[in-house]
């Protein structure tokens, strides 16, 4: 029986390992965690988003630079073949309002537990503590464990689903850039994505209103904008919209030493209803009350208009401001409280069928390759999609060496 070796115990190397041990390969997945899925089950304590039901087609573009890449993949494994799977595993979804697909039950565990046990069942073996330190000459895996200094593993296949580097006390560190890049295989730094970015708030934001959320905002960050909510937290900004945008916030940092983002705070009236409000008497009322009530801004907004500077004396200006209000940060969050990180082994290193062109009979997947997507189920949906893609590769390199 042929064998192969997961390394990386997330998404991906899960999908992959599901797809071979039911073509009845011997497989092994190995971890550095003391139980595998780690971040996967973090992430489903907020519902577990695993995918999303918009039109295809526009699903394609959330992946940006690399959609040209992942297309392919997607099509074979699509949100559809997502929620299919999670039915056969006893998992059924639904689509909330959103668009977004989630778990019935609306947390990770429940699903987690079924594919691990269609793996056992499978005589799938799961080697947990196991660091991967690089390959030896003969190209065995070789791993620290508690148990002995170093342990080598033979395999006639590996993958390779070691993730980013976010959120690193949950396995995933980024170690194994400097592993590949000894190599010679060309990795893009990585970087933070889904991330907060820090502002310079004064001392009223932050004593006042750290971890008030906002709500109907849009936002825009050079050609793109979005629609969504945030939350203002005593560091700058974070939440669902500002991911959607932190891709063209980092970019700008990384290229300009800033980035300027635009608050729209009633993107449901033009600038001229908005106009007509704010024209209407102020009488003895403070600026916050008569925020309030002709425009329907809470506190922690009127408080946001005043960062830009003094509030301006004018309907229209005011209006203006409200429309168009200009922040600027020059930093992300550290990436070790990013929701995922962008970067990673260059998708020209991979062959169509995931495996490295510098190393045969090693494959990819998941959050290590360089590519990024927004929140909204995109970052599951091609971690699975990439999984699986790598483990059919897997496939067909074994097939044509028997062959």
């Amino acid at each position: 029986m042929l064998k192969i070796l997961i390394i990386g115990a997330g998404p991906a190397g899960l999908m992959a390992a599901d797809y071979l041990s039911s073509l009845s390969y011997q497989v092994t997945v190995a971890d550095r965690m003391p139980s595998p899925a780690r971040k996967f089950l973090m992430a489903g304590r907020g519902g577990l988003n695993l995918t999303h039901s918009e039109p295809f087609q526009t699903f394609l573009t959330r992946y940006r630079e690399a959609s040209g890449v992942l297309t392919p993949l997607l099509e074979v494994f699509t949100p559809g073949d997502l929620r299919s799977w999670c039915k056969d595993l006893g998992q059924d979804t639904f689509v909330g309002s959103s668009g977004r697909v989630f778990p019935v039950a609306m947390k990770a565990s429940p699903l987690l537990r079924a594919l691990l046990q269609r793996l056992s069942q499978r005589g799938v073996t799961f080697l947990q503590r196991a660091n991967w330190t690089g390959f030896s000459e003969d190209g065995s895996a070789l791993f620290e464990t508690p148990d002995t200094k170093e342990q080598k593993l033979e395999a006639d296949a590996v993958l390779l689903a070691l993730g980013g580097a976010s959120w690193p006390r949950l396995g995933s560190s980024g170690s194994w850039t400097t592993l590949l890049g000894d190599k010679g295989i060309a990795i893009s730094p990585l970087h933070p994505a889904n991330c907060g970015f820090r502002i310079g708030w004064s001392d009223l934001m932050t004593e006042r209103f750290a971890g008030t959320p906002l709500k109907r905002l849009r936002m825009t960050v050079g050609r793109h904008s979005a629609l969504g909510e945030a939350v203002i937290s005593s560091a700058g900004l974070e939440g669902g919209l500002v991911y959607a945008l932190s891709a063209d916030l980092r970019t700008g940092i990384e290229t300009e030493g800033q980035s300027v983002l635009s608050l729209d705070l009633r993107p449901d009236l033009s600038i001229e209803q908005l106009t007509r409000k704010l024209s209407a008497p102020r009488r003895k009322q403070s600026i916050s009350t008569f925020l309030r009530k002709a425009a329907n801004l809470s506190p922690a907004e009127a408080a946001l208009l005043r960062e830009a500077g003094p509030l301006p004396d004018t309907p229209e200006e005011l209006a203006q401001r409200i429309k168009d209000l200009q922040l600027t940060t020059q930093a992300t969050y550290d990436i070790d409280r990013a929701i995922s990180s962008a970067g990673g082994i260059r998708l020209d290193q991979l062959d169509d069928g995931l495996m490295l062109k510098a190393l045969p009979g090693v494959f990819a997947a998941g959050e290590m390759l360089d590519w990024e997507a927004p929140t909204g189920g995109y970052l599951l949906q091609a971690c699975f999609a990439t999984g699986l893609a790598a483990a059919k590769g897997i496939d067909a390199y074994l097939t044509g060496k028997k062959g």
